[in-house]
C-alpha cells in the first residue's frame, strides 16, 4: 500500500497524536485559529461550515515529535535520518495507469475552487488561500520536473494568484516560458504523506526531481498518473490534484497573506496568476490545511529539508569538521543554530560563512555553539550567546549580500524598471557561541558547565 495522507492519518491516530473536532469549524472565521492554538495535537475537522461531507487534515505535523513519528525516529534525529535517506541514492517515480486521485475529474463549468474549504488565516489576509499546495512544473528545456510550495490565492472558481520567490527554481523555469511566450502548465497537488512537503522544501541542484527524493524519503517509489488537461504528471494517491496554466505576462494583485515569518506583507503586489482547467480527486477526498506562521506546520516542513541540506553542505567545510547536528530555526527559519566542537580557532566562523552563502537565502543569523548545548532549546542556545560571546570578537556583521525577497527588513529593495528582476540587499550575521578549540585544552576546560552533585543517582520529581 502507497504510503499516502490517510496511512499518515492513520499513523497519527494510532499514536494518540490526532485530535478529530466533531464541532463545527468555519474555515472563513475560526479554523485558524484553532489550528494556530493546536502545538501538540494533528487536528482533523470533520464538520465543516459551507463544505458539507469535507473533513479537513491540518497541523500535521504540529511539532518536531510529529516529524520523528514519520521518520520512525525520535525527534531530535528526524534531521539527520533525511540527511541519512538523501546519501542513499534517490528512488525515481514510476508512471501508472490510474489512481485514486482520479476518482472524481472535473472539467469546465464543473471546476469551481470555492467548493474546496480552503480555510482564511490571518486577519488581514485579501482571500482564502491553499497554502498546502505543492506546485509541480517541467523545464520546457530538458523536461526535468520540479516540485515546490507555493501559496496560492483562490480569485474564483477557476482562477487563482501565486506568488513565487525570484530567482528560486520555479521562478526560473516560469521565466523560460515567458521567453518563449507560452503558458506554463502545473499541477498544484494537495494533500499528501508529509514526506511529499518535506522534499518540496529540500533545495538540491536545479536538476533534482523532487518527486525522485519524495521517493527515497518514502522509501518506495511515487506512483504518477498522467494529468488530463495538461503535459504533467501528479502524485496517483494525492487527495486532490488542480490542473492549470500561467499564462505569460499577466500579473495581478496577490496578497497579503499570513507568511511563514509572521507579518502580513511578504511578496505582496503584481504576481502571476493560475487558470484552472480541471480538479481531479477522491471521492472522498480530505482537504490539506496548512496553517502558515512563525512556528506552525508550514514551518516544520522547511525546517527539516533546510537543516538536513545544510548538514551535508557544512560537514565538508575546510574538508572535515566534527559537525553534531544542524536546526534551521532561531525564532523563524531565517535564522540557523549549529552544533560543532571546533578543532581550531576560527573552524566555526569558517562553517558560519558557509551556512549564511548556502543553497538557501533564508538564513540571516547563523549561531554556532558546542555539543553540551542544547539546539532545539531556545534558551539554552541564549545562554552560550551570553555567556560564550565576546560581541567584538564573536559577532560578525556582513552587509552588502543578497537577501530573501520576504523579508523586509533587508536594507535596500531593487525593483523594475531599474532592475530586470526584483531584488533584496542586506546583511546577515554570525555568532560564534563555541567554545575555544580542543586544540587549547587549558582555555576550552574553564568553560565545563556545571552540574549539580549527585544528579545521576535522583529520580525525576
Amino acid at each position: 500500500m502507497a504510503k499516502d495522507m490517510r496511512s499518515w492519518i492513520e499513523q497519527l491516530d494510532k499514536a494518540g497524536e490526532l485530535v478529530r473536532m466533531k464541532e463545527v469549524v468555519d474555515p472563513k472565521a475560526n479554523m485558524s485559529a484553532y489550528l494556530w492554538s493546536s502545538k501538540e495535537k494533528a487536528l482533523l475537522f470533520e464538520n465543516v461550515k459551507n463544505h458539507p461531507g469535507w473533513k479537513v487534515l491540518g497541523q500535521a505535523p504540529a511539532n518536531m515529535r510529529h516529524v520523528g513519528l514519520a521518520f520512525g525516529t525520535e525527534a531530535k534525529q528526524a534531521i539527520r535520518e533525511f540527511a541519512r535517506r538523501v546519501d542513499t541514492g534517490l528512488i525515481p517515480p514510476k508512471i501508472v495507469e490510474r489512481g485514486p486521485v482520479k476518482e472524481v475529474i472535473r472539467t469546465g463549468n464543473d471546476v469551481r475552487l470555492t467548493r474546496l474549504p480552503a480555510h482564511i488565516q490571518g486577519q488581514k489576509d485579501a482571500a482564502p488561500f491553499i497554502s498546502s499546495g505543492l506546485c509541480i512544473i517541467k523545464d520546457p528545456e530538458t523536461g526535468v520536473r520540479n516540485m515546490a510550495f507555493h501559496r496560492i490565492q483562490v480569485k474564483g472558481d477557476n482562477k487563482t494568484g501565486i506568488m513565487m520567490v525570484p530567482g528560486r527554481h520555479s521562478h526560473l523555469i516560469h521565466q523560460k516560458y515567458e521567453a518563449m511566450n507560452k503558458p506554463m502548465p502545473v499541477a498544484v497537488v494537495i494533500g499528501h504523506h508529509p514526506m511529499y512537503y518535506m522534499a518540496a522544501c529540500y533545495t538540491g541542484s536545479f536538476d533534482l526531481d523532487e518527486l525522485a527524493l519524495t521517493g527515497t524519503l518514502l522509501g518506495e517509489p511515487v506512483e504518477l498518473v498522467q494529468c488530463e488537461t495538461i503535459n504533467v504528471e501528479a502524485p496517483a494517491h494525492a487527495e486532490i490534484v488542480l490542473e492549470g496554466e500561467i499564462p505569460p505576462g499577466v500579473r495581478e494583485e496577490e496578497g497579503p497573506f499570513s507568511e511563514f515569518q509572521g507579518y502580513y506583507f511578504a511578496g505582496s503586489g503584481k504576481n502571476p496568476i493560475i487558470e484552472i482547467k480541471a480538479i481531479t480527486m477522491r471521492k472522498d477526498a480530505i482537504y490539506k490545511a496548512n496553517q502558515n506562521g512563525p512556528d506552525v506546520e508550514g514551518c516544520h516542513y522547511h525546517r527539516v529539508p533546510m537543516s538536513a541540506a545544510l548538514l551535508g553542505d557544512l560537514r565538508n567545510v575546510n574538508g572535515h569538521v566534527d559537525l553534531k547536528d544542524v536546526y534551521a530555526h532561531w525564532g523563524t527559519i531565517f535564522g540557523v543554530v549549529v552544533q560543532l566542537t571546533p578543532k581550531f580557532y576560527g573552524e566555526a566562523k569558517n562553517v558560519l560563512l558557509a551556512a549564511l552563502s548556502s543553497t538557501y537565502l533564508h538564513q540571516k543569523f547563523a549561531i554556532a555553539v558546542d555539543e553540551d548545548v542544547d539546539i532545539y532549546d531556545p534558551t539554552d542556545v541564549a545562554w552560550a550567546i551570553t555567556t560564550r560571546v565576546d560581541p567584538v570578537r564573536d559577532i560578525i556583521v556582513i552587509p552588502g549580500l543578497r537577501g530573501h525577497s520576504m523579508d523586509e527588513s533587508v536594507t535596500e529593495k531593487l525593483r523594475p524598471p531599474r532592475v530586470t528582476i526584483r531584488q533584496d540587499i542586506g546583511s546577515k550575521v554570525l555568532i560564534d557561541a563555541t567554545k575555544p578549540p580542543t586544540t587549547d585544552p587549558e582555555r576550552r576546560a574553564v568553560y565545563e558547565r556545571l552540574r549539580p552533585l549527585g544528579l545521576e543517582t535522583i529520580r525525576n520529581v
